[in-house]
């Protein structure tokens, strides 16, 4: 059966959807748990990001594909498996569905980041101002525990806190991660892996992936493993005030943020086609008594 694929532009569309769902409920839960504390805990955080990309992949993989993912969509072009010229599309459609759901998020939520800076005694697009633009960008290591912590921010303790993930520490953990999830991506969904799930099941064990990535990471980088997710809803935050405080540290933007996960999706996609990727299963002659 021959599957006709969808016009490019209506798979942007699907891109730039789904990526909205995963960053709307994603980032959605980081704002509750920054601002209401609502959730207890970074397994909770975790589980709503896990969920968050399994609704986004059965919302729009049959569409798209659903890579919603800059970094997969390069890793899929590098190995052959997506077209280099629809790189570009898919990438801005990701990045635009990131970007217009943290603008949601700020119209549903600006009233309590005003109070958590209040409470913290900073002024938004100043030093200080991390611990309410964590809630869009990311940042090495995570803001969290300075903005849930008693009394006003404190920049020595920030300071304190840098020192523990310098930028080649942060670069390290995002290569990592995004190459186990690479790795998951390619493997759940392809059907010469007798050991996958189901293909209803796929976009499940991704999510639960992302969720133990998160579990591990997210302490040191907020764990990023997608440049949309974290270009998207920086970007907003810089033009809703933030300004150049809704940056990390040095270059780590680039590095830390887009290179790094780009990197090692690129690795872990490459390592499962040429090292993991079962082979074609033996040809079965029909007919072995004709040989007799």
């Amino acid at each position: 059966m021959i599957v006709v694929q969808p016009p490019l532009a209506k798979r942007c569309l699907a891109e730039f959807a789904g990526t909205f769902i995963l960053i709307f409920l994603g980032l959605g839960v980081v704002h509750t748990s920054v601002l209401t504390g609502a959730q207890q805990g970074l397994w909770q955080v975790a589980v709503v990001w896990g969920a968050a990309v399994t609704l986004a992949i059965y919302s729009v993989g049959g569409v798209s594909g659903a890579h919603i993912n800059p970094a997969i969509t390069a890793a899929l072009a590098t190995w052959g498996r997506f077209s280099w010229r629809e790189v570009v599309p898919y990438v801005l459609a990701q990045t635009a569905g990131a970007f217009t759901a943290a603008a949601l998020l700020f119209v549903l939520f600006n009233p309590y980041l005003k109070e958590r800076e209040r409470e913290k005694g900073v002024e938004r697009g100043r030093t200080g101002s991390e611990i309410t633009a964590m809630c869009y960008g990311e940042f090495f290591p995570s803001p969290g525990p300075l903005s849930n912590s008693e009394g006003p921010y404190s920049l020595d303790e920030h300071q304190r806190i840098n020192a523990f993930v310098p930028e080649s520490s942060a670069f390290l953990g995002e290569v990592l991660g995004t190459m186990v999830l690479a790795i998951v991506v390619l493997a759940v969904a392809d059907p010469r892996n007798t050991a996958a799930p189901t293909a209803g099941m796929a976009p499940a064990f991704i999510g639960l992936t992302v969720a133990a990535l998160i579990s591990i990471f997210g302490p040191l980088t907020q764990a990023c493993f997608n440049p949309a997710r974290d270009v998207g809803p920086r970007l907003f935050a810089m033009l809703a005030g933030w300004g150049t405080a809704a940056l990390p540290r040095g270059t780590g933007v680039v590095t830390v943020y887009i290179l790094a996960p780009t990197l090692g999706a690129i690795l872990g996609a490459g390592f499962y086609d040429r090292v993991l990727k079962p082979g074609e299963p033996e040809p079965v002659d029909p007919t072995p008594a004709a040989r007799a």
